[in-house]
C-alpha cells in the first residue's frame, strides 16, 4: 500500500499518518520527494480497511502495489534514486567506476592498482578481503588484514573503498573499513544477510544471483530497504544461460528493465559477466549506452599472477585507454565521468 500525501501536506499531517500506522500495528516508510511525500505501508493492509486513511488530512490517495516488491517500486519513489557520499553522487548525470583487484593479495600490489586506477579517473577501489570461491581450496583472502589494507590505500589515494560482506557477524568489521557494501551474487538470497546489511548505514551493493529472475533480484533488494536502508545500488554481472564462451551471459536488457520498474542506481559488472579480459571493454562501454548508472571493473598489475580471476582483469594501461574511450560514450547519451 502507498499513501500520497498532497503537495500542501504538512510535516504535522506526514507524522500523524505514521502515527496512525504504527498504532495499526504496520510499518510505514517515509520518502520525500521534491514536490510530494510518498509513504509505503509493510504488513498486513487488511488493518488499512478498519481505518480508512484517504479521510486524514492532508492524503492526497492512498493505493494499492500490485508487484510483490513495494519499496524498490517506481510506484513508491518515481524519481530515481542518488546515493551521495561525501561528494560522490551514484545514480545522477555523472557515473561511478568501481575498479581494482578481485582480492586484495598484498598492500604493493594495491596500492599500485589503486594510483593507477585513480588517474585514469575511477572513484571507489573496489577489492575483496573474503572471497567467496568455488572451490573450498582456492584462495580466500586476507579477512580483516584486506580490510585495512583497502582502507589505508584508498585513503592515501582519495577513493572510497568497496568490498564484500559474506557472514552477518563480520558486518561491524567490514563497516569500520568499507564505504560501500557489496553483496555477492552467491548471496542475493541469503535474507539473513541481507536483513542485517539493510539495519547498517553503510551503502550496499547488490548482485543479481547466477540465476536470479528480476523479480527475484528487486525482492531481494526489498529486504534491504525494507530494515530501512533506501542507499542500495543492484548490479547485473551476469546469469547463467547454456552458452559456454563467455563465463556468464551478460543481461544487458536488465538495466532498462529495472529502470522502468525500480528507482534505484543500477551498476554492471563486465568482468564476472564475461570471464575474458578482452571482452569487458565492449560490454562496459555497452552498458553505459544501455543506461548504467556505473561499472565494476576489476584491474591487476599482473594478471598472471592473481590470486583470483586473473583471465578477466584488465592491466593498468588497458584500464586507462577503456577510460577514455567509456568517456566519449557517456557524453554520446548524456552522461560523463
Amino acid at each position: 500500500m502507498i499513501i500520497v500525501m498532497k503537495s500542501s501536506a504538512t510535516k504535522k499531517q506526514v507524522q500523524h499518518v505514521v502515527e496512525k500506522i504504527k498504532a495499526l500495528g504496520l510499518k510505514p516508510m517515509v520518502s520525500e520527494g521534491t514536490e510530494r511525500t510518498i509513504i509505503g505501508v509493510i504488513g498486513p493492509e487488511d488493518a488499512l480497511r478498519v481505518q480508512p486513511l484517504e479521510v486524514f488530512a492532508g492524503v492526497e490517495q492512498v493505493m494499492p502495489v500490485l508487484k510483490p516488491y513495494k519499496l524498490v517500486s517506481r510506484e513508491f519513489k518515481p524519481a530515481p534514486t542518488v546515493i551521495t557520499m561525501d561528494g560522490l553522487t551514484i545514480g545522477g548525470k555523472r557515473l561511478v567506476m568501481m575498479a581494482g583487484p578481485c582480492s586484495v593479495e598484498n598492500r604493493p600490489m594495491l596500492l599500485t592498482t589503486a594510483k593507477a586506477v585513480k588517474k585514469a579517473g575511477a572513484q571507489v577501489l573496489r577489492g575483496g578481503a573474503f572471497k567467496p570461491r568455488s572451490s573450498p581450496y582456492s584462495f580466500q583472502g586476507l579477512g580483516e588484514e584486506g580490510l585495512k589494507y583497502l582502507r589505508d590505500v584508498a585513503d592515501e589515494v582519495g577513493m572510497k573503498v568497496a568490498t564484500e560482506l559474506m557472514d552477518a557477524r563480520d558486518i561491524g568489521t567490514v563497516e569500520r573499513y568499507a564505504d560501500i557494501i557489496q553483496i555477492g551474487a552467491r548471496n542475493m538470497q541469503n535474507f539473513n544477510l541481507l536483513k542485517e546489511a539493510g539495519q547498517s548505514k553503510k551503502p550496499v551493493l547488490l548482485k543479481r544471483g547466477f540465476s536470479a529472475t528480476i523479480t527475484e533480484f528487486l525482492l531481494a533488494a526489498e529486504y534491504i530497504l525494507s530494515q530501512g536502508n533506501f542507499n542500495v545500488m543492484l548490479c547485473e554481472r551476469g546469469i547463467r544461460t547454456f552458452e559456454d564462451q563467455t563465463r556468464f551471459t551478460l543481461d544487458l536488457s536488465a538495466v532498462p528493465v529495472i529502470k522502468k520498474l525500480s528507482h534505484l542506481p543500477v551498476v554492471i559488472d563486465p568482468s564476472h559477466a564475461t570471464g575474458h579480459w578482452d571482452y569487458v571493454g565492449s560490454m562496459a562501454k555497452a552498458g553505459v549506452a544501455a543506461g548504467a548508472d556505473g561499472l565494476l571493473i576489476e584491474v591487476h598489475p599482473n594478471p598472471e599472477v592473481a590470486l583470483s580471476d586473473g583471465a578477466q582483469s584488465l592491466l593498468p594501461e588497458r584500464f586507462a585507454q577503456l577510460m577514455k574511450e567509456l568517456k566519449k560514450v557517456a557524453v554520446s547519451v548524456d552522461r560523463m565521468f
